[in-house]
């Protein structure tokens, strides 16, 4: 069988492409952590490879012989919510179903229930781990998979109960205990419904001795995974593929593999591995993944519209620089959500290129399928696109709909922004592409279009700047930013939208358009 790249659960390494996880974390980091018997978490986004490094250093810890090591998953436990007693039986049941799974010893499978009936769901987990601990002839390394989708009083038991047994180590307890989930158990904020408090992780589990974070593939690793398929099938990416993946994903695990995947196995042409992977095909790819709103990319989207989330999305959207309004307990949750990176300096940009697509386009869904405008309205005779006539119908739609539309917009702040893109996308989508540069502090948004047609391809710059004060300030620094950003995308037409944001301005003053220094500059 030949081997594919992998975008749904653990690696198996008979039948994926794979990076090495060991190469992933610092693997004698957590050797060392297990054998000073110290308890820690592991965490990282979603579909990163967490279980797939988990599971491989259970394998890599039984077959060296020092532990009895066993995984277990405990989402099941989620479904109970705050029913302590129903998420313990499940809790349990997990933990020695994965025992017996493992190791074909029925110790636990046998004792488990017997045990919560007599310690009650508040003690059950602690007093099976210790009778496991204390029949076994090894020490026990014990690794928690989804600890963070429990809640409430189930999390805080569960924490509790694992710190309540941490002295009896390593006889009587697990030796070492691995957290596994998307945050670092500091950052929970655990609301009990039983006390009305709010308890954070770090408080109920302090016994914690270190946070690992699971990093995104480096660019060496990326290359190594696409050359696994080249060498087994002699099927080659072009030049230039590698560092567009870079570009794309900035080594997000699971879309490194969704484009490989997708571009190698879904493209049916490509299926022939006498045919090179072309950089164009490798670019349909990405606009195939963004378009199909595939789980992974679903599953961030439904993250924006929590609060926490739109408190830091929201200014890096509209370019407002707000960072010193910034909760640090957001931005954390926010980057751990996998949405975000903080550079070394502190600034806050969305995670990687395809991210930057997808959030404005999802939050502009609404509009996009309401829009009755059809791509044909605004071409030329050749097939190229008429940006004049285009932005001139937005013009007009922004006077007249703006206010309607940007008040159901969940981001107001980002709505000229969202708009904009919205009405652009639904008249590129099919014959080009938009790539969009924004970010914390950089006061505009940069749009740059790629649009094909039977004679050849425009390349379009059109930038978005918000106006609060002074008009010709704003168009002088946005018409040397705009010349900029033409200048890096190779693009001979620019535009510059201006949106007057200024309340004692009426729309006769607010729309214009003119042309300066070779940009056509729209007033809106």
């Amino acid at each position: 069988m030949e081997k594919f790249f992998n975008t749904a659960g653990p690696i198996s390494p008979d039948i994926h492409y794979f990076v090495d996880t060991k190469k992933r974390w610092n693997f004698e980091q957590v050797l060392s952590l297990i054998s000073q018997r110290k308890y820690f978490i592991l965490h990282a986004p979603r579909q990163t490879g967490k279980t797939s490094g988990i599971l491989a250093l259970m394998h890599y810890l039984n077959e060296v012989g020092t532990y009895e090591t066993i995984y277990a998953n405990i989402e099941s436990a989620q479904a109970a919510r705050e029913d302590v007693n129903a998420a313990m039986r499940a809790i349990l049941s997990s933990i020695a179903s994965r025992h017996y799974y493992y190791t074909q010893d029925t110790l636990l499978k046998e004792h488990w229930f017997e045990i919560y009936q007599q310690s009650g769901a508040h003690q059950a987990l602690g007093e099976l781990l210790s009778f496991w601990a204390t029949k076994t002839k090894k020490p026990v390394v014990l690794l928690l998979d989804e600890v963070d989708a429990l809640i409430g009083d189930t999390l805080i038991s569960l924490l509790r109960q694992l710190r309540e047994g941490y002295d009896k180590r390593p006889t009587g307890f697990p030796i070492s205990i691995i957290l596994c989930g998307v945050r670092d158990v500091r950052d929970y904020r655990i609301h009990s419904s039983s006390t009305k408090q709010i308890i954070t992780g770090g408080s109920a589990f302090n016994i914690k001795a270190e946070s690992l974070r699971l990093e995104n593939f480096s660019k060496e690793q990326i290359k190594d995974l696409h050359n696994q398929h080249t060498q087994a099938t002699q099927q080659v990416f072009e030049e230039g593929i590698l560092d567009l993946a870079w570009y794309y994903t900035q080594g997000q695990p699971w879309l490194v593999n969704a484009l490989a995947y997708e571009v190698t196995f879904n493209m049916v042409e490509n299926r022939d591995r006498n045919k090179n992977i072309t950089v164009a095909a490798y670019q349909e790819a990405k606009e195939r993944l963004i378009l199909r709103r595939d789980t992974h990319l679903d599953q961030l989207v439904d993250k924006l519209q929590e609060e926490r989330v739109k408190r830091i999305i929201q200014p890096i959207l509209s370019g407002k620089d707000s960072s010193l309004e910034h909760r640090p307990d957001d931005v954390q949750y926010t980057r751990d959500l996998g949405l975000i990176e903080v550079t070394r300096n502190g600034q806050i940009t969305i995670a990687n290129a395809i991210y930057k697509e997808v959030i404005p386009r999802e939050l502009s869904w609404t509009l996009q399928t309401a829009l009755s405008t059809q791509p044909q309205w605004y071409l030329q005779a050749d097939g190229a696109l008429d940006m004049l006539k285009l932005l001139g119908a937005f013009q007009e739609f922004f006077r007249k709909n703006s206010e309607h539309w940007i008040q159901r917009f969940s981001y107001q702040e980002a709505g000229p922004q969202l708009l904009l893109q919205a009405f652009l996308q639904r008249i590129v989508n099919g014959g080009g592409r938009i790539e969009r540069e924004y970010g914390m502090g950089r006061g505009r948004t940069d749009l740059f279009i790629e649009y094909f047609y039977p004679d050849g391809k425009q390349e379009i710059v059109v930038e978005l700047k918000l106006l609060y004060s002074n008009l010709e300030s704003t168009i002088e620094k946005g018409i040397i930013q705009t010349k900029k950003y033409m200048d890096k995308c190779g693009a001979p037409q620019g535009h510059l939208l201006i949106f007057d944001r200024r309340k004692n301005k009426n729309w006769t003053e607010k729309i214009w358009q003119e042309e300066i220094e070779g940009i056509y500059v729209w007033g809106l």
